[in-house]
């Protein structure tokens, strides 16, 4: 009898560790989603921003929370999308994405009206109406390569920031070209 009282206490001391531990990680899961469900742009004041002729130019550009350049391609919209995951586009050039729209700022320097739409079963931001998305080639904070990259039916851009570039940090680059690309219709 003495054994199977103790055996049931050993028990009970086992689920009781087994839901704290659950109840531990349920809390660290929420704090991990809520802070998912953010999205900060941030403007770099200067970022380095090289274009396809090799210039390299350091400039205000806007990015997202974790330093990555934000871009935009020419005739992309939300009814229209020239970047689908379709055509591979999402592989060199991701979608900026959010948990929830209700979680969006900016800073002061970011220009043009928030939001989002919904698609692919994600839900993507915009940027005065125009889908963002960041660069895979981008491989460093506050540093922005794919400035004026011609492909997927437009030409990327990187998002500026309001108080625009500095024209007298310009230096040039030098580049190699090469008759294949990585990119579908460069």
């Amino acid at each position: 009898m003495a054994r199977l009282i103790h055996r049931r206490r050993l028990r009970r001391v086992h689920v009781a560790i087994v839901v704290a531990a659950l109840a531990g990680l349920a809390s660290a899961a929420l704090v991990g989603f809520a802070v998912a469900k953010t999205l900060t742009l941030q403007t770099a004041k200067t970022a380095s921003v090289t274009n396809q002729s090799g210039m390299t130019k350091t400039e205000g550009i806007v990015v997202n929370s974790k330093g990555r350049a934000v871009y935009t391609l020419s005739g992309d919209t939300t009814s229209h999308p020239k970047c689908t995951k379709a055509n591979g586009c999402f592989s060199f050039w991701p979608p900026v994405t959010v948990s929830s729209a209700k979680s969006l700022s900016k800073a002061a320097g970011v220009k043009g009206k928030l939001g989002t739409f919904k698609r692919n079963g994600m839900i993507q931001v915009t940027l005065g109406g125009h889908p963002l998305y960041t660069f895979s080639n981008d491989h460093k904070r506050n540093n922005a390569t794919g400035e004026g990259v011609n492909a997927f039916g437009g030409i990327w851009h990187v998002v500026k920031d309001a108080g625009g570039s500095s024209p007298s940090s310009v230096t040039t680059t030098t580049t190699t070209s090469t008759t294949t690309s990585p990119y579908p219709g460069y």
